[in-house]
C-alpha cells in the first residue's frame, strides 16, 4: 500500500511541474497516507484482522486498551465514593459466597 501512495505522490509531483493543484493533491495524499494509513488510526488498517501484519497497530490498541481500563477505574472510584452504603452492601454479599 505504501509503494502505490508513494508512486501516485511521485507521478503527481512529476506531472504538477505544469499544473500546482496537483502538487497540493500530492501533499494532501501523503498526509492522509502519514495520518491514517501509516498509523493504523483509519478502519482498513484495523479490519486486516492478521496479527503478522506488522506490529504497528500493537502500541496503538493497547495504549485504547489502557486509556479504556483507566477510565473504568475513575467510575468505579467515582461510584464508591458517591455511594459508600452501596458498596459496602455489595462488598458484604460477595464476602459470604
Amino acid at each position: 500500500m505504501g509503494t502505490l501512495i508513494l508512486s501516485a505522490t511521485a507521478v503527481l509531483v512529476v506531472l504538477g511541474f505544469s499544473n500546482q493543484v496537483l502538487w497540493l493533491a500530492a501533499v494532501a495524499l501523503l498526509y492522509l497516507y502519514i495520518r491514517y494509513g501509516r498509523t493504523g488510526g483509519g478502519s482498513a488498517a484495523s479490519s486486516s484482522g492478521s496479527p503478522a501484519g506488522g506490529g504497528s497497530a500493537q502500541p496503538g490498541s493497547y495504549r485504547a486498551y489502557r486509556d479504556r481500563r483507566d477510565q473504568q477505574a475513575k467510575w468505579e472510584r467515582r461510584y464508591r465514593r458517591e455511594r459508600p452504603f452501596e458498596t459496602r452492601r455489595q462488598e458484604r454479599g460477595s464476602g459470604n459466597r
